[in-house]
């Protein structure tokens, strides 16, 4: 389905699937109400947080630890952007790209969870609400790729990278910017605005039908 072929009515979001059940995210079979309006999944997202009855689905932000002033701003503003929208954050846990998406989250009111390569979760940066001490090294970098409904990398590294390639072997959107190496697959985009947008587009896209 296209980003234009969700509908709302009375607090409910709707596609040609039925009706979208935001605690088991899936599709529940129901015809689309007659007078209901076309929507954006972005605009659904925003919806579904008013109503207040939403499962907090995990997106990812990866990004290097040596990051430019360009990417901090843009992972924070990534950051607070999926708070606002009751989107868990996993990250890293760590510095740079993790550490400023992590401040604009938690500032947002967002849970964010860091997956840290260490054994001890105090090394978490200041801004992790759930701070889990994996102890595998780069290890835990397919862990965070495996958790995630969709991935956004601000900027690249070697790190970005394999989790970059694990998010695209787990057939994982993967949403690049501000730098993010250009991989078939990859998702460009310029802006953040732009980002949210694809993002929440292939989250919509994602959603099974009910069992």
């Amino acid at each position: 389905m296209g980003p234009s072929d969700y509908f709302f009515h009375d607090n409910a979001i709707y596609s040609a699937n039925g009706r979208l059940d935001p605690w088991t995210w899936s599709w529940m079979p129901e015809d689309v109400p007659a007078a209901a309006p076309a929507i954006t999944p972005l605009d659904g997202l925003l919806a579904l947080k008013a109503n207040g009855h939403m499962r907090q689905i995990p997106i990812g932000v990866i990004g290097p630890r040596e990051a430019t002033l360009e990417q901090l701003s843009m992972a924070e503003e990534i950051g607070a952007r999926l708070g606002q929208l009751t989107l868990t954050m996993i990250c890293g846990g760590k510095g740079g790209v993790m550490q400023a998406a992590a401040k604009g989250c938690l500032e947002a009111g967002g849970l964010t969870v860091g997956l840290l390569p260490d054994h001890d979760w105090h090394e978490a940066n200041p801004f992790i609400s759930l701070p889990i001490a994996t102890g595998l090294s780069e290890g835990r970098n397919m862990i965070i790729a495996k958790s995630c409904e969709v991935l956004i990398a601000v900027g690249g590294s070697y790190g970005t990278m394999t989790e970059i390639a694990y998010g695209l072997h787990f057939s994982k959107p993967v949403i690049g910017l501000k730098g993010a190496p250009h991989v078939d697959g990859l998702l460009p985009v310029e802006s953040a605005d732009e980002a949210m947008e694809t993002m929440a587009e292939r989250l919509f896209a994602r959603i099974p039908l009910s069992h």
